[in-house]
């Protein structure tokens, strides 16, 4: 789909961008250091012109040639987008939005590439899953890409990493679109196993980490029915490679990995359909044998080898915070192998019944993640973006601390909104339809 290109003419009397380009730059710098304030202020009474505005002055600054003042916009909208759900107000905009920051992670700085990846995940998360979270994904896949396969500077390759698993995450309807994903950190994660010929690149721990992480995020939508298992031996071998790293955080990260691939049963192997094979297919049958005690020998090498981080003796200067966490990290995964014991947690997100919980590998690692890419912003999108309601199943009562009088309105305004909702898909399904009969009567 084509990128949408702002008015010049736009907002009021003269354009924007006219107005911008004068020698305005500075004038632009200094006014986004106070517009998150004027956007909580504008929150806080409710102005959705006024918080219209602000939003439209960042994005204004957008399309400033200075890098600088790009940089302080995306850094607002940064702001902005973890401190509220601005889903009312982006909605319209993501197009034009989206289209920026592309444009920023193809010709910006680091901090640029950075902070443009960033709001396009806060802008996935914001809309929730749906046609525009696929369209954002679309769109900027193929960026995403590019900074992955000519591995600029870590920062660059953490920041798309992050960005791709979120959009694949919100965005994704088929398991082909979420694997063309997972290939691509795979191929940051092991590259001789990538596309890229030549010199074989060796990320470095904190790149390494961070892909294996975004990995087994993207994995946690797998599902364990969409699983081969021989096509699992070679990345859960490499990863068990991983627990002997020298760095601590690429060690933590391939556990959590491991674990989701234990729950999702993908070193499992039937081996009761060798009973009833004829001899046209005993090969097959001695192959699959072979592949059964291959992974078993592999859960015995991992139960080990996450049984010994576990046990990790400290030794002289090391950290002990880091080593607590991983020793307390590796016994939980040790558990889960030995006797199937699930991770549990919880958070308080709002009022007495707004508790966030998860009891799964899959759960947990989706928590973190969110929680991490959140930063801040995580409690504020817990308590009132449906999608993180529907992705843990919080259960938010808006109208805890509300009157009689307030509980009735608000209740009314819901369902107003639902049934506003409901017919504005009825009217795209017809849409849909019509054109359909047309293109068919063609």
């Amino acid at each position: 789909m084509g990128k949408s290109k702002r008015n010049k003419g736009g907002r009021g009397g003269g354009g924007a961008d006219d107005q911008l380009d004068g020698g305005s730059d500075a004038d632009s710098v200094t006014s986004m250091s106070t517009a998150l304030s004027d956007l909580q202020l504008a929150q806080a009474t409710e102005h959705v012109s006024s918080q219209e505005f602000v939003l439209d002055k960042y994005i204004d600054a957008l399309y400033e040639k200075r890098g600088s003042t790009r940089e302080e916009a995306l850094g607002a909208l940064t702001d902005a987008f973890e401190s509220f759900v601005l889903l009312g107000l982006v909605e319209n905009k993501y197009v034009t939005l989206l289209s920026q920051f592309t444009n920023s992670i193809k010709k910006g700085s680091t901090k640029e590439v950075c902070l443009a990846c960033r709001c396009i995940g806060l802008l996935a998360i914001t809309l929730g899953a749906g046609s525009s979270s696929h369209e954002i994904m679309d769109e900027s896949h193929p960026q995403l890409l590019r900074v992955l396969q000519t591995w600029p500077d870590a920062p660059k390759m953490i920041s798309a990493l992050d960005c791709l698993a979120v959009v694949t995450f919100v965005g994704a309807t088929d398991l082909a679109e979420t694997q063309l994903s997972l290939k691509a950190i795979w191929d940051v994660i092991h590259p001789k196993s990538g596309s890229n010929v030549g010199i074989v690149r060796k990320p470095k721990p904190p790149l390494l980490a961070a892909a294996v992480s975004a990995w087994a995020f993207l994995l946690t939508t797998v599902g364990s029915s969409r699983r081969n298992t021989d096509s699992w031996k070679e990345p859960i071998t490499f990863l068990c490679s991983l627990l002997e790293a020298e760095d601590r955080a690429v060690r933590i990260a391939a556990g959590e990995a491991l674990a989701l691939c234990f729950e999702l049963k993908l070193l499992d192997v039937s081996s009761s359909d060798e009973a009833d094979v004829d001899s046209d297919t005993r090969d097959t049958s001695g192959s699959k044998h072979q592949l059964f005690l291959n992974m078993q020998a592999l859960k015995a090498k991992i139960s080990g080898l996450v049984y010994s981080l576990s046990m990790e003796a400290g030794g002289r200067g090391a950290d002990k915070k880091n080593l607590n966490d991983q020793r307390y990290l590796f016994q939980r995964i040790s558990d889960f192998i030995k006797n199937g014991e699930c991770p549990e947690e919880s958070l308080r997100i709002s009022g007495k019944n707004g508790i966030l919980r998860v009891t799964s590998w899959r759960e947990l690692i989706q928590l973190n993640y969110m929680r991490r890419f959140l930063g801040r912003g995580f409690l504020k999108h817990s308590q009132d973006n449906d999608l993180l309601h529907d992705i843990f199943d919080i259960k938010i009562d808006r109208t805890e601390n509300m009157s009689t009088t307030k509980k009735k309105m608000f209740r009314s305004e819901e369902e107003k909104g639902r049934a506003l909702k409901l017919n504005k898909e009825r009217r795209l399904a017809q849409l849909d339809h019509s054109s359909c009969t047309r293109i068919g009567n063609s």
